[in-house]
């Protein structure tokens, strides 16, 4: 039997409150984060996602609050990330009740995080979150100035070669690209292919992927199939397609041509327009495993 799909709510949180907007920014207020939380519970979500968008220390302990309310109240599992950069910001947010954290810019900063976080904590713990971004110079050379390692070596005995190029997508319209890691939000490049990104992030111990492409995120035209495929045929560790769901049949592309483990969402059940429930018995009748 094939594994059940899983419907994720997300909940970017600032200041201790759910905003919502386009590509990260113009951000509107969306409620309590544990009240949403708490419906989407009720709903059937399989998990949520807490994303702290503003990430600074002297903020987390209006997060660490909110989880911990969460922990207390919610019977899910309750992912947690931002401004995650060490292995003492992730043992804080599980003993506030996370079950499982979502690093980026850490990551990619230190990729020895995944590494230590899934040696401490166990691989299930840990989530890599790539948020990409379209390029078109299909022919530039790698550059990892963000990963502060030399070619080869690796601390796991799995080693992913850097590649040369990047590697080349084929988008529905025929036009070439390739897909760069962004951090920070989605404000500063790296010029780290994704793809390989994703392998790597596996091989140091990461046990899912949160993959969110900036040039769907929040327009209601669907997820970012092409890459969403590319990632899920590479790796084979669970893969979360994130950015862009406006329609039910959004939910299904995601499993079916992006290959996906598990879609997230956030304004379509933010502000009404489908529950949890609408969106699993639309994907049960296509014949999609899912948990009703």
């Amino acid at each position: 039997m094939a594994l059940t799909k899983r419907i994720i709510p997300c909940l970017d949180i600032k200041d201790g409150r759910v905003v919502k907007g386009t590509k990260f920014i113009d951000l509107r207020d969306a409620g309590d984060p544990v009240e949403r939380a708490a419906v989407y519970n009720e709903q059937g979500a399989d998990e949520v996602v807490f994303l702290d968008i503003t990430a600074s220390k002297e903020k987390r302990g209006a997060l660490l609050s909110v989880i911990g309310r969460a922990a207390d109240e919610l019977f899910l599992p309750l992912t947690v990330g931002g401004g995650i950069h060490d292995t003492n910001d992730i043992t804080e947010l599980l003993r506030a009740g996370a079950d499982k954290v979502s690093i980026n810019t850490g990551g990619v900063k230190d990729p020895e995080l995944y590494t230590k976080g899934a040696d401490i904590f166990g691989n299930q713990c840990i989530v890599a979150a790539i948020d990409v971004r379209r390029r078109y110079d299909i022919d530039v050379e790698i550059k990892l100035e963000a990963l502060s390692k030399e070619r080869g070596v690796r601390s796991k005995e799995t080693q992913i070669p850097i590649p040369e190029k990047p590697n080349p997508i084929r988008l529905p319209d025929g036009t070439a690209c390739w897909y760069e890691v962004v951090i920070y939000g989605g404000s500063t490049p790296t010029g780290i292919d994704a793809v390989w990104w994703a392998k790597e992030a596996e091989a140091r111990g990461a046990g899912e992927i949160l993959l969110t492409s900036m040039e769907t995120d929040g327009e209601k035209d669907g997820f970012d199939l092409a890459i969403t495929k590319a990632v899920a045929d590479s790796v084979h560790v669970p893969i979360i397609a994130s950015g862009g769901v406006g329609t039910l049949e959004h939910f299904y592309d995601g499993f079916t041509k992006g290959n996906a483990d598990a879609c997230l969402a956030a304004s379509v059940f933010h502000y009404g327009t489908y529950t949890v429930l609408d969106v699993k018995r639309y994907l049960h009748d296509r014949g999609i495993n899912v948990r009703l």
